[in-house]
């Protein structure tokens, strides 16, 4: 077990917290400040405990000088002033004296946001690529470590694994809370389901063979449910597929024939539009021309039939392009269906987290996880550097 912020002594010390203010932003403006909020509970018991907080984060890619103003971090620093009522602290410097000066100016219970770390990726990628001059001088404003941001949770940065390399160091509250809901999918209360959408195949196959043999029932939509059915000789005229993941989804239908279960129609159309024509058909009447953006309402009524005993329920990745309304259907009946039957219900980040938001189920399912590939990887087995670096209890 990997120590918290609830391990440590803070009153007095300089405490460096690695939060995820990485959120989405449209002419300047906050468009989603959930990953905002979800860090509060960690930041405000670091205040409560007498700590000096330091907050760094990143925002966007910096590949170029234009995008240093695009994913500056001011915007932030205001937004958390609004949502603590206090005066947060920005240093446009990632740094240099202008920092330095604003760390030794805190006091206990105050707080210095840090200019975005990917700044730094700016000249050779020393953030990302973990760059150890970099890591060492981050460490030296700070005391402890406390790494809160769980969705870079499997990147190797120098704002967080290069920190918690040098400095006494522990996870948030935030992060605390992800690794407790994710663990207990590996062992499930049963019967124990999963349902994969989204477009790829090639994205889900380490958390398919790592959960597979786990689970009661494996249910495919997305885009990459196509390949699937593709595996199966079945025409799916001209709707997203992975010929080279043909075998591998032929052999998993083959060893898991009872387990897996797919669309049997679907809502198709010859453009992507929400104006252009479209149609719900069976899969076999599919034309060469024409691809399916959901599944269709037979295979809905099939999921909720199967679903109807679940105890426990995993979900990544939307069943078809939500972002277009007419495709979304699939998505918002199947939440509809499980956030009605009281069930447990995690969703694996990414896509599915930003659905059921802006379809009104944040409040409905047991947790949103924050991570998206973090998320996945944590499900294939794998270890995630950020959280492995961290200080055993």
């Amino acid at each position: 077990m990997k120590k918290t912020i609830k391990n440590f002594e803070l009153k007095g010390k300089r405490v460096i917290i690695r939060v995820d203010f990485n959120v989405p932003l449209q002419d300047g403006v906050i468009t989603d400040d959930s990953r905002i909020v979800k860090s509060l509970p960690t930041i405000r018991y670091a205040q409560e405990q007498g700590a000096k907080i330091i907050l760094l984060s990143h925002l966007g890619r910096i590949k170029k000088e234009e995008d240093l103003a695009k994913y500056s971090l001011q915007e932030v620093a205001s937004h958390l002033a609004n949502l603590l009522n206090q005066t947060v602290y920005f240093s446009n410097q990632t740094r240099g004296k202008e920092l330095e000066d604003a760390v030794q100016n805190l006091k206990e219970g105050e707080i210095l946001l840090v200019q975005n770390t990917r700044y730094e990726d700016l000249d050779g990628k020393k953030e990302s690529s973990n760059d150890q001059e970099l890591a060492s001088y981050w460490a030296k404003l700070g005391e402890i470590f406390i790494n809160d941001a769980f969705a870079t949770a499997h990147r190797s940065h120098a704002s967080n694994v290069g920190i918690a390399s040098i400095l006494p160091s522990g996870i948030g509250l935030l992060m605390e809370k992800e690794l407790t809901f994710l663990s207990s999918l590996q062992n499930p209360e049963h019967p124990f389901y999963v349902i994969l959408g989204g477009s790829k195949v090639s994205d889900k196959i380490g958390v398919i063979q790592n959960l597979i043999s786990k689970v009661d029932g494996l249910f495919i939509g997305g885009g990459m449910a196509f390949t699937f059915l593709k595996a199966k000789n079945i025409s799916v005229g001209s709707s997203l597929v992975e010929d080279d993941f043909l075998p591998f989804c032929q052999n998993l239908l083959a060893t898991y024939p009872e387990k897996i279960l797919l669309p049997v129609d679907v809502h198709a159309s010859c453009q992507m539009t929400q104006e252009g024509e479209s149609r719900i058909i069976p899969i076999a009447d599919i034309k060469d021309e024409e691809a399916a953006y959901d599944i269709g309402s037979q295979s809905i009524s099939l999921y909720k039939e199967k679903l109807r005993d679940a105890a426990t329920i995993f979900w990544n990745g939307p069943l078809g392009v939500y972002e277009i309304p007419k495709y979304q259907t699939a998505t918002k009946e199947l939440l509809d269906f499980i956030t009605s039957q009281g069930k447990k219900v995690i969703l694996g980040g990414g896509d599915i987290a930003s659905a059921a938001v802006n379809l009104g189920y944040e409040e409905k399912v047991t947790y949103i996880s924050t991570g998206g590939g973090a998320t996945l990887e944590y499900l294939e087995g794998k270890e995630l550097p950020a959280i492995q670096v961290i200080q055993d209890q």
